[in-house]
């Protein structure tokens, strides 16, 4: 159990096998609203809570970072201003549709692929990055050993994700917000990204909690685990490779 992110959520579909099948479909079906729906769910904010992210975690000049499950590229974004021509960003994602989307945003080399099985050899980044994606893992253990794989000796892995806040009133909030607010906005450009949001507040209620995640890095060999999330909404984990 503490492998998966969270239990199959059974509306949508029946069992843990098809939740792969089910998510790439929301994504391709609702790309070309991702950047959008992105922009109005975080008020504006979200490209610069990224970037404060990437340089809370060390990202900087001439360093390379591997950004999976780009999306729109919101964070791959970020980490190009950050790292700068002596730097790196390379972007990867399981949708090609949501790269046809990126390339709109941002000029960087992308790549189709999952992250159970990263198409990239052995210690070739500085940072592997990924923003508001762990909910769709497969395997946790299993993503956090690829990741590992990819990074140099001593480089870092930063997942920026949103946790389930423990506070009733946080809880609260967040629910008529994400669950119910961005939702509803959501249909404004059509039922499907309506339910890729609907969606999105199921998989953050029923998240494993931020120390399932914590445990899970370390039992890949990182060390350093921590849960450095400025909000009690937003978690920022990162974990370092020995070097």
């Amino acid at each position: 159990r503490d492998r998966v992110p969270h239990a199959p959520i059974t509306r949508y579909y029946a069992e843990e096998s098809r939740r792969r099948g089910f998510v790439s479909g929301l994504f391709d079906t609702a790309a070309g609203d991702y950047e959008w729906i992105n922009r109005v769910m975080s008020l504006g904010s979200g490209q610069r809570y990224r970037r404060d992210a990437l340089e809370r975690a060390g990202v900087g000049a001439g360093h390379t970072v591997l950004d999976v499950c780009m999306g729109s590229g919101q964070t791959s974004r970020a980490a190009v201003d950050l790292v700068g021509p002596t730097g790196r960003v390379v972007g990867l994602d399981a949708s090609r549709r949501m790269l046809e989307e990126a390339r709109r945003y941002v000029d960087i080399p992308m790549t189709h692929g999952r992250i159970e099985a990263l198409p990239f050899p052995d210690g070739i980044a500085d940072f592997v990055t990924m923003g508001y994606a762990l909910r769709h893992a497969d395997d946790l253990r299993l993503v956090f050993r690829e990741y590992r794989r990819v990074l140099k000796p001593g480089g870092s892995v930063l997942l920026i994700e949103f946790a389930k806040p423990r506070s009733k009133i946080g809880y609260l909030a967040a629910r008529v917000y994400l669950g119910s607010v961005v939702p509803a906005l959501a249909r404004i450009r059509g039922r499907e990204t309506a339910r890729m949001m609907r969606y999105f507040w199921e998989t953050i209620e029923s998240c494993v909690p931020p120390a399932t995640i914590l445990a899970a890095l370390e039992a890949e060999g990182f060390v350093d685990a921590v849960n450095g999330g400025p909000l009690d909404l937003f978690a920022e984990y990162t974990a370092r490779k020995p070097a």
